[in-house]
């Protein structure tokens, strides 16, 4: 093959991000010369119409681009990051227990995300979160439960792609079973065969027979199915998720510059053997100022061919899989033209007060004036990036002016809690996972017994009177607990 065809193979199967909310001009030379997609990050949202802005400019290079984003719903979203998203995340549609209620968040989703002229939505995360220490999926899944998992994963992809949106099922084979961030080392699954089987994959079996058009793979180790990560490893990628199970659209990598593989190989390696595993798209998160990050990996990839690394034909499936699916949602505008006119309003709040749990459940609304809330909060994981949801102490004091809100993170104390004689709400998020979380909470608790405790992550054991838990922490999570706490239902 020629080798400016050979570039242009080896441009179409990356997925960069880039800085700014408009296309650099290192971006538009790349889209010109092939690059195949680019993935955007909330550095690169200026609002909804200045998004679509963007793409539009980015089309206008290459009408055929593949523009991936992370919108979830919950904790993570780029199109909301400014002010947190307005629908609940994957745990609180599993605890709600309603189908039809994910697919119909799902495609409000899809309406969002096609309006910024998006692709491709690397969600729903349909991994079982089968330990309560995992530090990066927790309320990202939709439960513990695999076969509920598939359902409600299941229905999230009809209800996405249903909006002319490409959905992403991840994170291949199955993060839930975890207790490292693969954003800062490699994580391993010990599990064996069997429980990987009757555990983690039943989720993915439901994602693809439902359509998804594409799959993630995860940066893990699985040492039942392979001694490579997941990413590079052929028996995972082509053995288990193609032959297997019958998978055959198109396989993206999860960013390859976190730990779990950067501290392995070079980039340009990275994604040589994760192309000849069975990956067709590498995804990029960090690129440098001027391209030439991206140059280098199309460079290693063509001189992985020309060497005989990498076989030609497999670059050229994998190119034509990008293309497969930009044909997809080309054909997709009809669906999209229909959504932009279906809004569900109220739907979010909805959603997330189907997710509320009281223990006791009879306990009358508490608060009758405005309470002091003091949130013990620790650093979101990478995966959330600049997400700023609504904090309940904020949402409360929408609902009851003078509401006192006090922050607190692991190095901190606790403020005065007798603070004028007002109620008293803490809120925490994943307290499980955190010593000096549930050190602090039992703290307050002996100095204020009637405290009401808000739960936003992963429930635990339930604390203080009056025990509500919301199953995340999203914009509407937090609305809907404040409706429930001060009666405004």
């Amino acid at each position: 093959m020629i080798g400016g065809e050979l570039d242009r193979m080896a441009l179409a199967v990356l997925q960069p991000g880039f800085e700014g909310t408009d296309p650099p001009a290192w971006l538009r030379r790349a889209l010109a010369e092939g690059l195949g997609g680019v993935v955007l990050f909330a550095r690169n949202v200026a609002g909804l119409d200045g998004t679509a802005a963007l793409v539009a400019e980015l089309r206008r290079e290459r009408p055929d681009v593949v523009v991936a984003i992370d919108e979830e719903g919950g904790a993570v979203t780029r199109l909301e990051a400014a002010t947190g998203s307005s629908w609940p995340g994957n745990l609180a549609l599993g605890v709600a227990g309603d189908e039809s209620l994910t697919r119909r968040v799902a495609r409000q989703i899809g309406r969002m995300v096609a309006a910024a002229g998006v692709t491709l939505d690397y969600a729903p995360v349909v991994d079982v979160n089968a330990d309560p220490r995992n530090p990066v999926i927790g309320v990202r899944s939709f439960g513990s439960d695999p076969e509920e998992v598939g359902r409600h994963g299941a229905a999230w992809i009809e209800g996405l792609q249903s909006a002319g949106v490409a959905a992403c099922a991840k994170h291949f084979p199955g993060h839930g079973d975890t207790v490292t961030d693969s954003h800062l080392a490699l994580p391993a699954v010990r599990a064996s065969r069997e429980v990987i089987e009757r555990r983690d994959l039943p989720p993915f079996r439901a994602a693809i027979a439902a359509g998804v058009r594409a799959v993630m793979c995860g940066h893990l180790l699985v040492p039942a199915v392979d001694a490579l990560p997941a990413t590079l490893s052929r028996a995972v990628l082509t053995g288990l998720l193609r032959e297997e199970l019958g998978f055959d659209g198109l396989v993206v990598t999860d960013a390859i510059e976190m730990r779990a593989v950067a501290a392995l190989h070079e980039p340009g390696e990275i994604a040589v053997r994760a192309l000849a595993a069975g990956a067709d798209a590498i995804c990029v998160g960090v690129s440098s100022a001027r391209g030439e990050s991206v140059y280098a990996l199309r460079d290693a990839i063509t001189g992985a061919v020309r060497e005989g690394r990498l076989a030609e034909e497999r670059l050229a499936e994998a190119a034509g899989r990008v293309r497969d699916l930009a044909a997809w949602y080309d054909a997709q505008a009809g669906a999209r033209a229909a959504v932009a006119r279906d809004a569900d309003e109220g739907l979010g709040l909805a959603a997330a007060t189907a997710a509320l749990r009281a223990i006791p459940a009879e306990q009358a609304a508490p608060l009758t004036k405005a309470p002091l809330v003091v949130h013990l909060a620790a650093r979101p994981s990478q995966a959330v990036g600049r997400a700023t949801p609504l904090k309940l102490g904020r949402a409360i004091e929408e609902i009851l002016p003078g509401t006192v809100t006090a922050e607190v993170d692991d190095d901190g104390r606790l403020p005065d809690l007798s603070e004028a004689g007002r109620p008293l709400v803490i809120a925490v998020h994943d307290a499980g996972r955190h010593a000096w979380m549930r050190r602090l909470l039992d703290d307050a608790l002996r100095a204020r017994p009637d405290a009401v405790v808000v739960e936003t992550g992963v429930p635990g054991p339930p604390a203080g009177r009056l025990y509500l838990a919301t199953h995340g922490n999203s914009t509407a999570s937090a609305r809907a607990a404040a409706r429930w706490l001060t009666g405004a239902v």
